[in-house]
């Protein structure tokens, strides 16, 4: 018992005694099946083969009794029954290479893009790995610049930084994150796409991408694919980030989305009999989430880094859902996607006054911090008397703030506003002062100026 526990997370130097033992299916129903005889034998997050004509069928341990282990297949489907024999096969491991980049790949690690063939990398590593010891992790990096003039100025990235993407459907979630894809400064870009539709997928790969693979690994479970395997999307998507990061590279990753990855473990966990306790999610999702966003950010002293980007789909707009709640406290800042400024035809519809970077202090310097101070102050000011505006209570003259925020507003928002494809990299603080200080002349006339 005691080496069969130690060897879980190593190769184990018995493994086909291991793999001999084996047991046999005592109930199946539509979420999961149990088998008998191997109880002993196994931990959670182990797997178990079973054999059959068509090839062997997987499924994950998520409970464990005296008598029996509760499976989860990764398949829709499980076609084995009563008396079938099951086996241990240990924990999921993935083998990620240098030749990675440029496929796209499933949960499991293999290509799904009909390129042929992928070569596995000289080393296994576990899927749901443990993150980075804390006192030893190397420190967050110097700032990346994204291209979108949002971000860039109001909440910009560091290399190792973890932010959130929170929107309701259709708010263009998915396209910033396209946008954030093609970022300069990163050697590799991880992409999961957990819970997706089928036709997207090829749509970010061609379009939004624009075929540009070289240095982008996809992992991908579609929304028709079974919640084991859009749970285990961005584990293997993670696992292939550190394998870069290990290697000394900057590595982008981008989970699209985490709500998708709560709703799959909500799934698995009721399953295995967990009560629910905060709008249907059992106590495990809560702990499962954080354990994977801490594996990003910086990599042990001397590697590189993982910068984290998690989309959040919030149902009904309530950005004090349950999941987007938990999230948003784990993360180094929140970007907030605002439906009214999507519903203005203003994209990206980044809500400067909801969004927030903890780290913008590490990148801005002191002239660049007042700007951005001032404009927030602007904008709110802007956004506050829009009704006094609208129903003609507003007199230039009376209130100097406002009249700058009226003449100035709107030219701050037209710089804010991107199409996918305009991935700038310019000077966006540069830009922006050049552009207010111009129009701020005009406004104020020549006589004046």
């Amino acid at each position: 018992m005691t080496a069969l526990a130690e060897s879980s997370y190593k190769i184990p130097p018995l493994e086909e005694e291991r793999l001999a033992i084996s047991g046999h299916i005592v109930d199946v129903s539509p979420q999961a099946f149990k088998v008998a005889g191997l109880s002993p034998f196994v931990r959670l997050g182990d797997c178990v083969a079973c054999p059959g004509p068509n090839g062997e069928e997987i499924g994950e341990v998520v409970r464990i009794e005296a008598d029996s282990l509760t499976i989860k297949p990764f398949g829709n489907r499980f076609s084995r029954g009563v008396k079938a024999p099951a086996r241990r096969i240990g924990p999921l491991t993935v083998a990620p290479s240098e030749r990675w980049k440029g496929r796209v790949v499933n949960a499991f690690g293999m290509p799904c893009d009909g390129a042929g063939p992928l070569a596995a990398g000289d080393e296994d590593r576990l899927a749901d790995a443990a993150p980075p010891p804390a006192l030893r992790r190397g420190r967050v990096g110097g700032s990346v610049p994204t291209g979108v003039h949002a971000l860039d100025i109001f909440t910009p990235l560091v290399k190792g930084q973890r932010i959130g993407i929170f929107a309701g459907s259709g708010v263009g979630k998915s396209t910033l994150m396209g946008m954030l894809a093609r970022a300069q400064g990163f050697d590799t870009v991880v992409v999961a796409l957990v819970g997706e539709r089928g036709r997207e997928v090829r749509e970010f790969l061609e379009e939004t991408m624009g075929g540009d693979l070289q240095k982008l690994v996809t992992v991908v479970a579609t929304g028709d694919e079974s919640p084991m395997m859009r749970r285990l999307a961005p584990r293997t998507a993670t696992s292939v980030a550190e394998y870069f990061r290990d290697r000394g590279e900057n590595v982008l990753l981008i989970v699209d989305s985490v709500t998708r990855l709560a709703h799959a473990a909500r799934d698995v966990a009721l399953a295995a009999g967990e009560p629910p306790v905060a709008r249907g999610y059992p106590p495990s999702v809560f702990s499962e989430l954080p354990r994977l966003l801490e594996r990003a950010g910086p990599g042990l002293e001397g590697s590189g880094t993982i910068t984290g980007i998690f989309s959040v789909l919030v149902d009904g707009d309530d950005h004090n859902d349950p999941i987007a709640d938990a999230i948003r406290g784990t993360l180094d800042g929140h970007i907030v996607l605002d439906r009214a400024i999507a519903e203005q035809g203003r994209f990206p519809a980044v809500d400067v006054l909801k969004s927030i970077s903890r780290l913008a202090d590490r990148v801005w310097d002191e002239q660049q911090r007042e700007l951005v101070t001032r404009l927030r102050s602007m904008i709110s000011r802007y956004e506050d008397t829009r009704d006094l505006r609208l129903l003609g209570g507003y007199q230039r003259g009376n209130d100097e703030t406002l009249d700058q925020a009226v003449d100035l507003g709107p030219h701050v928002y037209d710089y804010m506003v991107q199409h996918p494809g305009a991935i700038t990299t310019g000077e966006p603080f540069a830009e922006l002062s050049a552009r207010l200080k111009k129009s701020f002349a005009a406004a104020r006339g020549p006589a004046k100026a």
